[in-house]
């Protein structure tokens, strides 16, 4: 018995005394557009799981669930697959399937003056550690920016056309 707890205690302190894994570096980038619609109008437009094919120049096809519930995945350009992992009635977060870097992003629309108008809202975050250096970092985090700057853009001129 007191061999046992001697062992027992002999792999506790080398677990303790272990190296832990490189910690998460998260990063956040947020995005907003003002819309001249109210939600529901720039919802029914930038909304649908694969409206992003509108708004991103994608292929977008669902591959599973109903396109708008927690388990839906989509699948863009024919190769990358997201999947649903939070969903409300003006919103929905997803994240790419097989993410070495955590990555998740949310679409939402905000009512702003009574209604009237709409703040769309894009959230991107994601794990920077694994992209080394502080250059590299910068760069995708720029990448990122400009990217889906450019599809708030698109969003905003969608959500407004007739």
């Amino acid at each position: 018995m007191k061999t046992g707890f001697l062992t027992g205690a002999a792999i506790a302190a080398a677990m303790l005394l272990a190296v832990p894994a490189a910690a998460a570096e998260y990063a956040t980038i947020l995005l907003e557009k003002v819309v001249n619609r109210t939600p529901d109008q720039t919802w029914a437009k930038i909304g649908p799981y694969c409206s992003i094919s509108q708004w991103m120049n994608f292929s977008c096809v669902i591959t599973a669930g109903n396109g708008v519930a927690a388990g839906t995945t989509r699948r863009l350009g024919g190769i990358n697959d997201e999947i649903i992992v939070a969903a409300t009635p003006h919103s929905y977060t997803y994240t790419p399937l097989g993410s070495t870097t955590l990555s998740h992003g949310t679409l939402a629309v905000e009512p702003l003056d009574r209604g009237r108008q709409t703040k769309i809202v894009y959230t991107l975050f994601y794990d920077q550690g694994p992209l080394g250096t502080d250059q590299a970092k910068a760069e995708a985090r720029a990448r990122r920016t400009k990217r889906f700057s450019d599809a708030l853009d698109a969003m905003k001129a969608l959500a407004e056309s007739p």
